[in-house]
């Protein structure tokens, strides 16, 4: 067994250590594909590609 707790932290020092976490922005990279920005290891909203793959078909607007 490993090493324990004394005592349990309480809601403030976790809370505080925590703080940080929160990420305030997604990471945005370029599409490999199209070339517009994207949230890091997620599907291309503009192409609909991940990772060389088409994974969705994008419809065109119509007006």
């Amino acid at each position: 067994m490993g090493p324990l707790p004394k005592r349990k932290l309480s809601r403030r020092r976790k809370r505080n250590r925590r703080a940080h976490d929160a990420l305030s922005v997604k990471h945005l990279v370029r599409c490999d594909n199209c070339n517009a920005y994207k949230p890091a290891h997620e599907v291309c909203p503009e192409c609909g590609v991940y990772k060389g793959e088409v994974v969705f078909e994008i419809e065109e607007a119509t007006d």
